[in-house]
């Protein structure tokens, strides 16, 4: 069975020496001539009116990792919704159970983060 993926692994291991091959050559002979010009920050071709880091608000990071994770939940979602109606004269009641704690678990976790605060903006 191993041997099965040696050209897999043949593969993946030219593709890396490419990779690193085009990086070193384009180190070695690539032009580097940095000026003052190209050293300073680029802000849509007009020159900048403040400093490259701006401190952003820790609400941001928690809005998007919030987002990020129950945006995943509800793809999880979508292939039950796909299959249900095909599946539903097997077994309905286990199919409409499972999807039920799944569902559970959700709002059990939107409802502990609301009561956390973290959709707060205060």
């Amino acid at each position: 069975m191993p041997a099965d993926y040696l050209p897999i692994l043949i593969h993946i291991l030219a593709l890396a020496g490419v990779a690193v091959l085009i990086i070193v050559l384009s180190a070695l002979f690539g032009p580097n001539k940095p000026s003052p010009d190209k050293l300073d920050v680029y802000e849509c071709g007009v020159p900048p009116l403040a400093g490259s880091r701006v401190r952003m608000s820790i609400k941001f990071y928690v809005i998007a990792v919030l987002f990020v994770l129950f945006d995943v939940e509800v793809i999880f979602m979508y292939p039950w919704a796909v299959i249900f109606k095909r599946v539903l004269t097997q077994a309905p009641v286990a199919i409409a159970l499972a999807m039920g704690f799944f569902l559970f678990i959700l709002v059990v976790g939107l409802l502990f983060e609301w009561k956390r605060g973290a959709l707060e903006w205060d």
